[in-house]
Order: structure tokens, then sequence, then C-alpha cells
């Protein structure tokens, strides 16, 4: 299929190159008024078969290649079902407008080419032209605008107070995912305190008992379906970009400005696999801006679990400082101290006691 389409792209440019040079010859035979007007014919007859052609590869392209977007899928997140909307809305306006512009431009370069007897009219201003093309298009933008504010405001303000609090940051190039914990506060973290080689990639603060339960992960980042999710949002060098294509949210990561957005997923990664019909579906976190010669790697796997399956795992961590200082208490608040503190994270994780 792919080698018929190249072909027949090849041939329509020949057979248009042939045109070309035979009217070349035409026009020294019969002379520049002549040639002028079968070269008008021969526009208008391209420009009309354009428009066929072209409609019938957009619809062409449609029933192929649409089931593989994003839009053929349910948000993920009930948040980003009014992203979906508001998308729908866009495209339904702007289709509208390009559909009757694109007919319109070739149907009158055909309609209207050069022929004997035909004077074409002139005027240099109209202001009522003037004005429904600039009013008209501006109360649609505004509307599209108002939509968008109104969405990235619920997104960006704050999350319900039953909402699970991550952190994620961002670094060349993968990403750090921290909970934190039974207590439900995060520890204190300082810059200059990052060290990969000893397993403190965020500069976590040893002496500050909040980040003695704080889990830390680089592989997959867990959630539970039908809760609210908050991300908090960190770069260690550049600026990054999380971008999460099924739950229709996108949000940067600045290095030394923390940056929030919340949402609730509506399906497990299980219920995913099966609506999709692909069994190896994942949800995937991407950096959404150029960071660097990796970027292209630069990966996330967000796993949304059940409730009772999040509790399990969450249950299954271990804190990084019990990974570092095997030999001392943690001193988690409301933990008990002879239990690891992961054991005893409640279901509401993330939320403040």
């Amino acid at each position: 299929m792919s080698f018929l389409l190249i072909a027949t792209v090849i041939l329509v440019f020949i057979v248009v190159f042939q045109i070309a040079k035979a009217s070349e010859y035409v026009s020294v035979l019969k002379g520049e008024e002549k040639t002028r007007e079968q070269s008008n014919r021969i526009n208008g007859f391209l420009m009309i078969s354009f428009l066929v052609l072209g409609l019938i590869g957009v619809y062409w392209c449609n029933e192929l290649f649409y089931h593989k977007t994003l839009l053929a899928q349910t948000s993920a997140s009930k948040e980003g079902e009014n992203i979906d909307l508001m998308l729908k809305i866009t495209f339904a306006i702007t289709g509208v407008v390009f559909l009757l512009t694109q007919i319109l431009l070739f149907y009158f370069a055909w309609k209207y080419q050069e022929k004997e007897g035909r004077k074409a009219e002139y005027f240099p201003h109209s202001n009522t032209l003037e004005i429904i093309w600039t009013v008209v298009p501006a109360v649609f933008l505004l509307v599209l605008v108002v939509f968008g504010l109104k969405f990235w405001f619920h997104i960006t303000g704050p999350a319900p107070k039953d909402a699970i609090e991550v952190e994620i940051t961002g670094k060349q190039f993968n990403w750090i995912y921290r909970y934190p914990g039974a207590d439900g506060i995060f520890g204190k973290t300082y810059y200059k305190n990052i060290n990969d080689e000893k397993s403190n990639p965020l500069g976590q603060l040893w002496d500050d008992p909040n980040n003695q339960d704080d889990i830390v992960e680089t592989s997959e980042l867990h959630i539970p379906v039908g809760h609210p999710v908050k991300l908090i949002i960190h770069s260690r060098d550049v600026i990054h970009d999380v971008g999460l294509s099924a739950f229709r949210l996108k949000m940067d990561a600045v290095p030394g400005i923390p940056t929030t957005m919340w949402f609730t997923p509506q399906f497990t990664t299980q219920q995913m696999r099966e609506r999709t019909g692909d069994p190896d579906y994942v949800y995937e976190i991407s950096c959404d801006q150029m960071c660097g010669p990796g970027h292209f790697g630069m990966r996330g796997i967000i796993v949304v679990d059940t409730e009772a399956d999040y509790a399990k795992w969450l249950k299954s961590q271990k804190s990084n400082y019990a990974t570092l200082f095997p030999d001392k208490q943690p001193n988690a608040a409301g933990a008990d101290s002879t239990k690891p503190v992961a054991a005893v994270v409640p279901a509401t994780a993330g939320a403040k006691q």
C-alpha cells in the first residue's frame, strides 16, 4: 500500500510536469494571450481536482487513523472529560470554518477563472466586511478562552481535602516519585543534599522526623482509582513537563518553583487494557518539554490500582530512611516504632492527619 501511494504521487507529479511543458510549447506557437487563457484553465482544473481529492483524503485518513488517536478513547480522568469537551467544541468551530473557507477558496479559483468577456469587480474597502471578520472570530475565541481558563483553574486550584499527595520530580532523564508516609507530611529537602550515590536523589534532610517515613520510588507511580490525586511537581535541573496524555493533563516542572495539578483516575490499568483491547497498555508520563539529548527516553509509568491493591502496594513499600539506616528506629507520627513505617500507612495515604 505504501509503495502504491508513493508511485501514485510520483505519477501525478510527472503528469503535471508534462502538462506544464506542453503548455510552454503551445505558448510559443499561439502567443501570450492564448497561453495565459490556457494556463488559467489548467490551474482552475487542478484547483477543483485538488479540492475533491483533498477532501477524500481527509475522510480516508480519518477512517484509517481516528481509532488510534486519544479522542477515540475516553479520558482516563474525570477532569479530563472537560478537556475533551473543550477540544470537541474547538474542533467543531475550526472544522466548520476550515471546510467553508477551503471549499470556497478552491471553488472560486475554478469558477471565476479568466474568460473572454468577463471583467473582475474591484473595491478597495468595506466596513461591513471588516467588522464581520473581526468581531465574529473574536467572539468565538473569547468563548474558547473562557472555557480553557475555567478548566485550567479547576485542575490547578485547591485539590479536595481527601486528595492523595504525591511529589514527582523530573531530572535528566527520568522521574522520581515521593509519598509522604503515615504522617501525611513530606519531610524537608535541600538541593545541596542531593546525592544519587548515597541514595538521596531528592536531598532529604535526615534530621527531619517527617522524612523518616517518606517513600521514594523511581520505577512506577502507583495511584488508586476513583480517588483525587494531587501532584506536586519539581525539577532537579532544567525545565521538564509532566505530560499525562491519557488523563488529558500536563504541567511544567520548573527548577526552584513547585507546580501542582490534581485529577481523579476513573479506570484502573487493567480496565484500560480491556477497554483498548491492548493487554500491554500502560499509562505513561512523558516529558513534553525538550530537556536535553536523552529527552526522547524520559518515560514514566503510572499504575492505577483498585483501592485495595493500592493500600497493599503502599504497605509493601519501605521508606528511604529505613532502607539507608536499617539500624535506626523510624519515628513517624502515629507509627509503631517496632514496625516498618510503610506497614501502617492508612488507605487514605497523603491526607494530612
